[in-house]
């Protein structure tokens, strides 16, 4: 297929990708959201397959098929309750795939066209990293949030500076990618070894009840991993549709914060409970929020009441009593 047509379909794509977005913005309209956004991603795997030199199509059709019955038996058999352990799964797998496809395009013997090598290197260790924080990251909220490990806060000593210090690592170890090319791909492997950590430690001290804002978030890492395997492969599509998730995962991340009275910082460094001097006491979030009555007043209102609406809540969900409302 002509490259022309192929850059004017992931155009296209991309657009599809955008409306998906805008439809998930609001209830009504989530569903549709969701199968425009599914269509666009059809139509640039689709393209992708007629634009690469794929040379057997058997290990893809057998890809596809495992994906599928595995997807369609997670959807279908997820509690509704179970929900975030669901998208924590999915946005590990999204920096699982980003991590391992950087790998194997290092790793291929011809250098991809188009690809500058500074370009290709550079964006490989932003895949490892990124991508493995993002895996091991989402497979610890996942625990925590299924039981599987503690809900409650867990700190080493001198937590902090232990990632920071694996940060820096990960740095060095990326840079020896360029500097010393024949050891290249030991570095990137070693460099992703030590990433999976600090996703790990990244995610540890974050308990049970703040685990909705690091999932948006590794929401995020996941889009930004997707973004840079697009640089890797040259992929506009790619680069396109991780932008838009990461920059929607980090919208999201913030909303949520604020709600949560949460600041940005203190969810980037991993620490979820209120800097010090910005914490409120239950009186200072709630004054002015709440109306004092009795039980006798809330009679005289019901009984006076010609409608009374009850919205159920997350809790509600949670204890399956919706219906009984």
């Amino acid at each position: 297929m002509e490259p022309a047509i192929i850059k004017l379909g992931y155009l296209a794509a991309a657009v599809l990708f955008i409306l998906g977005l805008k439809g998930l913005s609001h209830p009504r309209t989530a569903v549709r959201g969701n199968l425009i956004g599914a269509f666009g991603m059809l139509l640039a795997i689709s393209l992708t397959l007629l634009d690469r030199n794929i040379v057997r199509f058997e290990v893809i059709a057998a890809g596809i098929a495992a994906g599928t019955v595995i997807g369609a038996v997670l959807a279908l058999k997820i509690r509704i309750t179970a929900m975030p352990q669901m998208v924590a799964l999915l946005n590990g797998f999204g920096g699982g795939a980003s991590v391992v496809v950087a790998g194997a395009a290092m790793m291929a013997t011809k250098v991809i066209s188009g690809v500058p090598e500074g370009q290709l290197q550079v964006a490989t260790i932003a895949s490892g990293i990124i991508g493995a924080v993002t895996f091991w990251g989402s497979l610890v909220a996942y625990g925590k949030l299924e039981g599987i490990v503690t809900e409650g806060s867990v700190q080493l000593p001198q937590h902090q500076l232990l990632n920071l210090g694996l940060f820096v690592l990960s740095l060095a170890l990326g840079s020896l990618i360029i500097l010393a090319p024949s050891w290249a791909v030991s570095s990137y492997w070693a460099l992703v070894l030590a990433a999976s950590i600090l996703g790990v430690l990244l995610t540890l001290p974050i308990g049970g009840a703040d685990m909705p804002v690091a999932i948006c978030l590794l929401n995020s890492y996941s889009g930004l991993a997707g973004a840079a395997t697009g640089f890797v492969l040259n992929n506009n599509a790619l680069i396109i549709t991780g932008s838009l998730v990461g920059a929607s995962g980090i919208i999201l991340t913030q909303i949520m914060c604020k709600a949560m009275n949460r600041s940005l910082v203190n969810v980037l460094t991993g620490g979820f409970e209120a800097a010090e001097g910005t914490a409120k006491t239950a009186d200072e979030v709630y004054e002015g929020r709440i109306k004092a009555t009795t039980g006798e007043e809330l009679a005289m209102v019901f009984d006076a009441a010609r409608r009374v609406v009850i919205t159920p809540g997350y809790g509600m969900a949670v204890a399956r009593a919706q219906h009984a409302v």
